[in-house]
């Protein structure tokens, strides 16, 4: 059997779930005889341009890969063109090549699937292409024909692990205090979701909980935290840094950069800030806000051992894909119905994943109706169980791989 080399290479943003993927690749690659070297790309698609690999043929160490955050081989957000006649293609084409490069596998979220997608559909119907697949990867959770994403299940277990603490933390004062903490989600409000869990699993707090799906009306805010703040002093938001406002306007779209990615997107932050100077002008409380901004991405400290395990399967069954010939497609996770919880690993096609977003559906909206928050509590709690054997030393510094 002619042995062909597989390569591998991670992009977007970080998560802490991500090199568990790795490590899937790299075990099931080793134990198939289809499979002759086993090569990482520095830096995504800009690494196969630039023809910079590691060798991760015999690389042994794969529970503390597993365990490690963000992205050993590092990431990029590389845009390749729309024009296949671009001179681009030609580089990768003939980088790919000289590695003896016969199956492909990229790990990412929603724009790194457009990176398959393109490449896929530049190699279609040559003989002897590599396979290319595409492998999820996102914390906002956001992947269209996906239940949930790896990486996701830990970001969320970090927020409500961390909006635990900051109950308490603000709790102690017989004061008036709003604090207002602000999530990663551009569209998608599923981490949100997450920090609001205290309250959906039965809590009181945090008090309102703003996603970007719905309209964020500044008037209903501040008439309702006049309302809250005289039966409960401590008032704590969990909002997504995209909430926009009753004209579809990212809300204090003043406070917003300008700047764009590669891919187009406008990066947000500033929400909380300006949440925060609107109630200390109207109510004139004590107010402070909180930007969770990188951490809640690859707490690997946090991370859960579901979502480790299950990125480590995705990672497995996209060999498995690419071996079997599949091309331009992308591994997924689905969960079975009914109790106890069991997901399962299913291959679709990348187009109908690249570039889309998968949002909170609206029937989650109405996050007072205790039907909705045991759904809720029922499709998020499963992905967030267990804890990760820790590489640490007795002062809890870490022992990471990092190629």
């Amino acid at each position: 059997m002619e042995k062909k080399n597989l390569l591998i290479a991670q992009s977007g943003g970080p998560s802490a779930a991500i090199n568990a993927t790795l490590a899937g690749v790299i075990a099931k690659a080793q134990q198939s005889p289809e499979i002759g070297r086993i090569l990482g790309s520095r830096h995504g698609i800009e690494g196969v341009l630039t023809e910079t690999y590691v060798d991760l043929t015999d690389f042994a160490d794969l529970e503390r890969l597993k365990a490690t955050p963000a992205m050993a081989l590092g990431s990029c957000r590389f845009k390749l063109p729309a024009d296949f006649t671009d001179p681009i293609y030609g580089r990768i084409e003939a980088s790919l090549a000289d590695m003896e490069v016969g199956y492909f596998l990229y790990i990412g979220g929603n724009d790194s699937m457009d990176t398959v997608d393109k490449l896929s559909e530049y190699y279609a119907g040559r003989p002897g292409a590599p396979a290319v697949i595409g492998l999820p990867k996102t914390i906002d959770n956001d992947l269209p024909g996906c239940d949930h994403t790896p990486g996701y299940g830990s970001a969320a277990r970090y927020l409500a692990m961390t909006m635990e603490e900051l109950i308490r933390d603000t709790a102690i004062y017989a004061l008036p205090s709003v604090t207002i903490v602000e999530i990663m989600g551009r569209n998608a409000g599923w981490l949100t979701l997450a920090a609001g869990l205290p309250r959906l699993r039965g809590g009181q707090k945090p008090d309102f909980i703003a996603l970007p799906e719905v309209p964020f009306d500044e008037k209903d805010f501040l008439a309702k935290l006049r309302t809250r703040i005289r039966e409960s002093q401590n008032i704590i938001v969990a909002v997504s840094e995209g909430i926009r406002d009753l004209n579809g306007d990212y809300v204090g779209s003043n406070t917003k950069s300008g700047v764009l990615d590669s891919f187009g997107h406008l990066y947000l932050s500033g929400v909380g800030k300006y949440l925060e100077g609107l109630v200390k002008h109207e109510i004139g409380c004590k107010v402070r806000s909180i930007e969770v901004n990188l951490m809640q991405r690859c707490a690997g400290h946090a991370a859960s051992q579901t979502d480790l395990e299950e990125a480590f399967a995705a990672g497995e069954f996209g060999v498995e894909m690419a071996v079997r010939g599949e091309s331009g497609r992308m591994a997924v996770l689905l969960r079975r119905e009914g109790e106890p919880y069991h997901f399962y690993c299913e291959s679709v096609d990348v187009k109908a994943c690249a570039n889309g977003e998968r949002l909170v559906p609206e029937r989650w909206f109405d996050l007072e109706d205790a039907a909705v928050q045991k759904e809720i509590c029922a499709y998020l709690l499963p992905l967030m169980k267990g804890d990760v054997p820790q590489f640490r030393d007795e002062y809890g510094f870490a022992d990471y791989v990092i190629f």
